[in-house]
């Protein structure tokens, strides 16, 4: 006898096919209108072309241009006022050195300049590609094991090792010979006297040169902070950031945090560039052929000699700039260690 339908036990319903939630349906629609709107919204990226670039030099040039002339505008009226007149007058840039302080500029300082100039020019060069490289072309394993470091990282390494011994001999040199009298100021009169001289500068009424017999006291002081300044900096830092820091000391890593070292790092490469930009462009402007002379043919003539070893200096430099590529280094990373490509 079939049972009553209000007591037959119904049958379970299938549950419904398990299906998105609305909102979760509509967030990949809304987030590819939102992209598209943004898309539709930004300027088309193209490449910068020869002419914007040419016209972006051109509007550089003329706003460097009037702001120097601007600044020597107001720098001519400042001297012309008579205090300051005054001071200048007392204080001419240029002060006495210690007696006995050697004349002249000796062959050795001259070759040690221009393997400076070579070697920071490599150097500034390597530590930018180090800086923004992503991914290197090599890398290289020291042959007694160690840290593999990217080529880049062990050409600025060297050149660095290189640029140090350069230097150390030059500081003994500069303290052997006495030519520490003419970059170390010897009186306090040195800062009145650079006031002066950079006055002189800023005005176009530059400081008369006799770089031969002593520098002025602004140079003194720039070539001062150069060689006991900004190089210990860049070789205490560069020391931090290498391989060369003792590993697992944990006293001196917070004695000498890394970040440390990388913030002041980089600012000092800045100050290098800073330096050799000016330096060149006041060497140029002050006397060209007597300048070069003395740094390069170490003689005081207003011949072309020593224009000739600095044209070929410049060959040299280029040359190397364009030669520390991975092809021609990798033999040379070689004699020292391994190089592999990953």
């Amino acid at each position: 006898m079939e049972a009553p339908a209000a007591a037959r036990p119904t049958p379970a319903a299938k549950p419904a096919p398990a299906t998105k939630p609305a909102a979760a349906a509509a967030k990949p629609a809304a987030a590819a209108a939102k992209s598209a709107a943004t898309a539709a919204a930004a300027p088309s990226m193209r490449p910068v072309t020869a002419r914007q670039w040419i016209a972006t030099s051109i509007i550089v040039a003329l706003a460097i241009v009037g702001l120097a002339t601007i600044v020597v505008a107001i720098a001519r009226w400042f001297v012309g006022l008579e205090p300051v007149a005054a001071f200048m007058q007392q204080y001419s840039g240029t002060y006495d050195l210690p007696e006995g302080a050697p004349v002249g500029l000796p062959p050795w300082l001259n070759w040690s300049h221009f393997f400076n100039s070579l070697l920071i020019v490599l150097i500034i060069r390597s530590g930018l590609q180090v800086r923004y490289e992503r991914k290197p072309a090599a890398y290289w394993t020291p042959k007694r094991g160690g840290k593999k470091t990217s080529l880049s990282v062990w050409l600025h390494t060297s050149l660095d090792v290189l640029w140090v011994v350069n230097g150390l001999v030059f500081v003994v040199l500069l303290f052997a010979t006495g030519q520490w009298m003419r970059i170390v100021p010897t009186s306090l009169e040195v800062f009145p006297h650079a006031i002066s001289a950079g006055l002189q500068y800023v005005s176009l009424d530059w400081p008369t040169e006799h770089g031969w017999v002593n520098y002025n006291a602004l140079q003194q002081l720039a070539y001062f902070t150069t060689v006991f300044v900004a190089a210990p900096l860049a070789i205490i830092t560069g020391i931090r950031m290498s391989r060369w820091w003792p590993q697992g000391k944990a006293g001196l890593d917070r004695a000498f945090p890394v970040e440390w070292a990388r913030a002041v790092h980089f600012p000092v490469m800045l100050y290098f560039v800073v330096f050799i930009v000016t330096h060149v462009l006041l060497v140029l402007t002050t006397g060209a052929l007597r300048n070069l002379n003395h740094m390069y043919a170490a003689r005081e003539a207003d011949d072309w000699l020593g224009f000739a070893f600095f044209a070929g200096s410049l060959l040299v430099i280029a040359a190397a700039w364009f030669a520390a590529r991975p092809s021609l280094l990798v033999p040379i990373a070689q004699r020292f260690g391994t190089v592999s490509s990953r």
